[in-house]
């Protein structure tokens, strides 16, 4: 997994703090910013917090560049609809050599992993005789049509490789770019920073939150898992780790 911030809200915490004080003031839309030291957008970011009032923080967004995560990932960060997402396309990339990811039990079985690479390997051959079946059908249709031969080769493949995705399973790897606001990936770490979020997407989601809170640690000092600032709110599904996950997050705040 690599996980990158590519770009975000010039002054992040000056911008939020601007939109709050715009609520609480008759400063005018060309003075909202007069003033506004760090230290003040500090108290505006932590006044926010305290009381509850969340609007103001979704004009601070942040963009990340996200690579080796699995296809199974990316269908459960899609359900953060508030969000921008653009993917590498299966349509349109050939996967004749696909990388895939191995999950940490599997990885830590000997018999089990050996499996589990045979089993990739036995679907790329699948994926990569139906794309040569499927490519050779279409060649000869596109010929048929009148395409040049170079035409129809290129032409040829998408439509085989659009049908050979089929095959490929959740493990195969993909990259993605991937922009929420502020707000909107508060809720994102509430989610997944939790130790009941399946272990890849708790890692992914653990490296974003290092990433934003080099650039705005105030507007990310209580980010986390809900179990940070109160009660689990997981009722009898908890994982009942509280003291092992404040003491996580402690540590990781601290040390950035």
């Amino acid at each position: 997994m690599k996980v990158i911030l590519i770009s975000h809200t010039p002054n992040p915490e000056k911008t939020v703090a601007a939109a709050a004080r715009l609520c609480y003031s008759p400063a005018t839309v060309e003075k909202v910013l007069d003033g506004m030291t760090d230290e003040k957008a500090a108290g505006f970011v932590s006044m926010l917090s305290e009381i509850g009032h969340e609007s103001p923080i979704e004009h601070a967004t942040f963009t990340f560049g996200i690579e080796g995560v699995s296809r199974s990932l990316l269908a459960q960060i899609t359900r953060h609809r508030i969000a921008s997402f653009s993917v590498q396309s299966q349509r349109y990339v050939n996967e004749n050599c696909f990388e895939y990811v191995i999950p940490p039990e599997i990885e830590a079985d000997p018999e089990a992993k050996e499996c589990y690479i045979k089993a990739m390997d036995r679907i790329q051959d699948d994926y990569d005789k139906l794309t040569d079946i499927l490519k050779q059908k279409h060649y000869k249709i596109f010929l048929e049509k009148g395409q040049d031969e170079k035409t129809a080769t290129r032409n040829a493949e998408k439509k085989a490789i659009e049908d050979a995705r089929f095959v490929l399973p959740n493990a195969c790897t993909t990259k993605m770019m991937l922009t929420m606001n502020a707000r909107s990936l508060h809720n994102f770490f509430a989610h997944r920073c939790c130790y009941r979020a399946q272990w890849e997407i708790r890692n992914l989601a653990k490296e974003m939150l290092k990433l934003v809170l080099e650039v705005a640690p105030n507007l990310f000092s209580k980010a986390g898992p809900p179990c940070l600032n109160g009660p689990c709110p997981e009722g009898k599904m908890s994982c009942g780790n509280t003291k092992a996950v404040r003491e996580e997050y402690t540590r990781l705040k601290n040390v950035l």
